[in-house]
C-alpha cells in the first residue's frame, strides 16, 4: 500500500481585496493555473467585479506574476482581464471561469469555461479556446462558439477544463453536468470528471464516461481534475463536495486524489492526498481547485480556501515526491 503524501501549507499568497485600481478585480481569485517564465511564476485566476443592481455577477480571468525564487513576492498584477466577455447571446457572454493555459509553438493557448445565464436554472457553461501571441498577456478567441459543447451524453454544464499534452496527444480533462437537483428552492448542479483527446488541441473526441467513481454520496460533485505526469505515473488531484449544503464546512469541497498508468483509466485513492482543511483561518471550511506544478524541482499545489476563493488562493509544498 502506498503511503500518504505530505503537503506543507505555506499560506495565502494572493488576496484580491488588496489589489487597487482595477474595478473588475474586487472579489475572488479562483482556479489558479501556473505558467512559468525565466524569472517569474505567472498564476492565472478568475475574479469578479461587484454585483450589478440586480445582484448578478460576471466573471473575468486574469493573472498575477510572482518572483520565481520567492512565491510570496508579487511582481505584477495584470492591468486588464486576459479576455473580454463574449458578445450578446454567445456562450461566454457573462463570464470566463475557470481557465487553463499551455504553451504551443510561439503562442499560449487558453481553454476556459464560458458562462451564460438561464431561466429555469441559474447558468450553463461550455468550453472555449483563445490564443495569445504576446506571451500570455492578452488572448483572442478562435471563434465565437465553444470547442467542446453539449452532446447527447453531456447535456449541460461543460466546465473546469484542464489542458495537458503528453507526448503528441492532447488531453482535456473537464467536468460535465449529470442533472440538476432542487434544494431549499434553488437549482443545484451535479457534475463529474470527464475527458477528451485530440491530435491538434482543436478538434476533440470525447471519452463519454465518468473518470472518477463517487465516494461520499451518489450525487457527489467533482471538479478541477488537475493531472501531472511524474515518476512513470499520472497523478490527478481534484476536488469534490456534497450535492447539498456545500457552502458549509460540513458539505464543502475537499481535495481528492487518483492515479493512472495511461491517463485514461483511474484509481481513486483519497487516503493518499495528504492535505485537508485547517483548524482555523482562510482554509478552515473548505479546500478546492488544486493546481499541482513543478518549480525548480519542487512540487507545489496552488488551491482555494473558504468560499471557493473569495479570500484568494494559497500554496502548499510537497515534502518528498509524487510516486
Amino acid at each position: 500500500m502506498s503511503s500518504e503524501f505530505k503537503w506543507k501549507k505555506l499560506g495565502l499568497v494572493f488576496k484580491p481585496h488588496e489589489v487597487e485600481g482595477r474595478a473588475w478585480l474586487k472579489e475572488f481569485a479562483q482556479a489558479p493555473c501556473v505558467l512559468l517564465f525565466d524569472d517569474t511564476v505567472r498564476v492565472y485566476f478568475s475574479c469578479r467585479p461587484p454585483a450589478d443592481m440586480s445582484g448578478q455577477y460576471v466573471s473575468y480571468s486574469s493573472y498575477v506574476d510572482f518572483d520565481r525564487a520567492q512565491l510570496f513576492d508579487i511582481k505584477n498584477v495584470a492591468e486588464n482581464p486576459i479576455l473580454s466577455l463574449g458578445e450578446k447571446g454567445t456562450f461566454d457572454e457573462f463570464g470566463t471561469y475557470p481557465v487553463s493555459v499551455i504553451r504551443h509553438a510561439n503562442t499560449v493557448r487558453a481553454y476556459y469555461a464560458g458562462w451564460t445565464r438561464c431561466q429555469s436554472v441559474p447558468f450553463n457553461t461550455a468550453i472555449g479556446m483563445a490564443v495569445s501571441e504576446d506571451r500570455g498577456k492578452t488572448f483572442v478567441r478562435v471563434g465565437p462558439g465553444p470547442i467542446i459543447s453539449y452532446s447527447q451524453d453531456e447535456p449541460f454544464v461543460m466546465s473546469g477544463p484542464k489542458i495537458r499534452k503528453f507526448g503528441e496527444q492532447w488531453f482535456l480533462y473537464y467536468i460535465a453536468g449529470k442533472k440538476w437537483i432542487m434544494h431549499d428552492g434553488r437549482a443545484e448542479p451535479v457534475y463529474r470528471i470527464r475527458m477528451a483527446r485530440s491530435d491538434d488541441g482543436i478538434n476533440w473526441v470525447k471519452e463519454n464516461r465518468d473518470l472518477i467513481p463517487t465516494r461520499i454520496e451518489e450525487d457527489e460533485c467533482q471538479a478541477s481534475p488537475d493531472v501531472i505526469f511524474r515518476n512513470g505515473k499520472y497523478h490527478m488531484f481534484f476536488c469534490y463536495r456534497y450535492s447539498k449544503n456545500y457552502r458549509s464546512k460540513e458539505g464543502g469541497y475537499r481535495i481528492g486524489y487518483a492515479w493512472s498508468n495511461d491517463g485514461l483509466y483511474w484509481v481513486r485513492d483519497d487516503a493518499r492526498v495528504g492535505i485537508n482543511i485547517s483548524h482555523e483561518g482562510w482554509d478552515s471550511e473548505m479546500i478546492s481547485y488544486p493546481h499541482v506544478c513543478e518549480i525548480e524541482g519542487r512540487i507545489f499545489m496552488f488551491y482555494l480556501g473558504n468560499g471557493v476563493g473569495r479570500e484568494g488562493f494559497g500554496v502548499a509544498e510537497l515534502e518528498g515526491d509524487l510516486v
